[in-house]
């Protein structure tokens, strides 16, 4: 169970070696490690990272799918006052250069499966000393190290982790998660998924996601044990069920696999005591069907923001099955402990009237302490008082429920993963047909949303929807990639010119739960 007294990640690891040094910490495929193990091998890579010319201040990076040694230098970094930088590996070559460029990465850990991209971009990696392959060299590397002994530099408020987000102006943003939120964030988890000695963690979600690498601090935080899979796939899934899971956060499509993946996995899944799911909406059929064949699991939904190190309000398992207010699962829950709300008139600044939508503001611990290298977006972000703006537009009923009714900054979440429609826009203004467009998501029974791009061709032009949807995919990861195209005359104006896309979206989302 938790250490009220814990300030640093390090101090996690330094408890739990201590306490309970040959208890279960971490699995990953074939490989376990105990408490200490775990310990020594950061300490290893600490060590590793210090020899190589890491300390305060520095960025590592690490690109691949699911890995152990991934959370190993998270933590390794942290002890030397450094941060890791977790990468999208399903980023374009372009979108690649570009990110490990702007974390200013001195070292880049990437995956056997990643390598070939890396390779093919590594002359325009400018900050990036040197390229270790995780696996055998990385493992070698770090074996062959002397164990970090200090004295060490970190600080509360220092970087630990940086997770890009998509940009509302065509680039992606490093926010940086320090000790302080990322603990203050834990605490958040552990109020919302509460464990016993006999839980055991499934991390699933995609480390460069808040939902993986914020997430997987709930295990060594409660000295509870971690199942990591590489990827959310069934195999990877039912194997760690089988090996004793108890806790799982996921996005919905997952949930909505399994469900119409037959009896056996049905089954299987209904092991679980907690099943969280989050980062794109739940349709509500999936999460009757949900809650109707596993009645034993407590179900918690969660909206959050990488911004905020992950969850910021849930939705409880007890409101899942209250029959009195069953237009609360369209919800996104109360907000949680430690965590201020306002919502606000995102033009005036000025709290709206109760039950009014406007733009949620939050304040807490947990909010990051900028964008890398960006003074200016994180000024656009967080004001003097250190209120974040989340750009979702939402309510909040006499109950305390937050209702999520738009996005100012035109976010499009599918799958699990944000897409920002600016990014999208930016690649198809370039498609040479292409006079202007409009991305929007649309509803998905299984994705939640799928990006839609609605154009207008250049006068005397005839735009190739198929064509249009390729060039996409070159230069984008697929699933920013519009899944349909819609070519129109004219898109829909208001009198000072801005582009409706509230008129574009409404005939897609009308009679729906949500609005986006």
């Amino acid at each position: 169970m938790p250490d009220d007294d814990v300030r640093l990640l390090g101090d996690i690891l330094d408890r739990r070696a201590a306490g309970d040094p040959g208890g279960a910490a971490l699995s990953y495929l074939d490989s376990q490690w105990t408490w200490l193990e775990l310990r020594d091998q950061v300490a290893k890579l600490s060590g590793a990272l210090s020899a190589a010319g890491i300390g305060k201040g520095d960025v590592v990076a690490f690109v691949d799918k699911n890995n152990a040694a991934c959370l190993r230098t998270t933590f390794a970094a942290a002890a030397l006052g450094a941060a890791n930088a977790v990468v999208n590996w399903r980023l374009s070559p372009e979108e690649l250069t570009y990110v490990i460029n702007d974390s200013g990465a001195r070292i880049l850990f990437v995956g056997a499966e990643v390598l070939p991209v890396i390779e093919s971009v590594r002359g325009d990696l400018s900050t990036v000393e040197r390229v270790i392959v995780a696996g055998e060299e990385f493992e070698a590397w770090a074996a062959g190290a002397e164990p970090f002994a200090g004295p060490s530099e970190a600080e509360l408020d220092d970087g630990v982790l940086i997770l890009y987000t998509s940009g509302t102006t065509g680039f992606p943003k490093g926010a940086v998660l320090t000790h302080r939120s990322l603990l203050a964030h834990t605490r958040t988890v552990m109020s919302a998924f509460p464990v016993t000695e006999t839980s055991v963690n499934l991390v699933a979600m995609p480390l460069f996601h808040v939902g993986g690498s914020s997430y997987a601090l709930l295990g060594p935080f409660t000295g509870i044990p971690t199942i990591l899979t590489r990827e959310p796939d069934p195999a990877s899934l039912f194997a760690a069920l089988a090996a004793g899971a108890t806790h799982a956060f996921l996005v919905p499509a997952v949930v909505a696999g399994v469900l119409q993946a037959g009896e056996r996995a049905i089954e299987a899944f209904s092991r679980l005591k907690y099943l969280g799911y989050g980062a794109s909406p739940m349709p509500l059929p999936i999460l009757r069907r949900a809650l109707a064949v596993w009645p034993e699991t407590k179900f918690v939904q969660v909206y959050g923001m990488t911004e905020m190190s992950g969850m910021i309000s849930a939705l409880s398992p007890e409101a899942h099955l209250d029959a009195a207010h069953p237009e609360r699962l369209a919800s996104a829950g109360t907000v949680l402990t430690g965590i201020d709300l306002r919502v606000v008139d995102p033009v005036s600044g000025e709290d709206v009237d109760p039950g009014t939508p406007g733009e949620l503001w939050l304040r807490s611990e947990q909010r990051m302490s900028g964008y890398l290298g960006n003074p200016g977006a994180t000024a656009e972000t967080i004001d003097a008082d250190g209120w974040l703006r989340t750009g979702d537009v939402g309510r909040v009923d006499d109950g305390g429920f937050i209702f999520i009714e738009d996005r100012v900054k035109d976010m499009i979440i599918t799958g699990g993963e944000n897409v920002y429609s600016p990014e999208v826009e930016r690649v198809i203004a370039e498609f040479p047909a292409v006079g202007e467009v409009a991305v929007i998501g649309v509803p998905d029974e299984r994705w939640g949303e799928t990006v839609k791009a609605v154009v207008s061709p250049v006068p005397g032009e005839s735009i190739d929807e198929v064509k249009l949807i390729e060039y996409c995919r070159v230069r984008l990861a697929h699933y920013k990639c519009p899944r349909s195209i819609d070519v129109v005359d004219a898109l829909p104006r208001n009198a000072t010119g801005k582009i409706l896309k509230r008129d574009l979206r409404q005939d897609y989302w009308r009679g729906r739960d949500r609005n986006v």
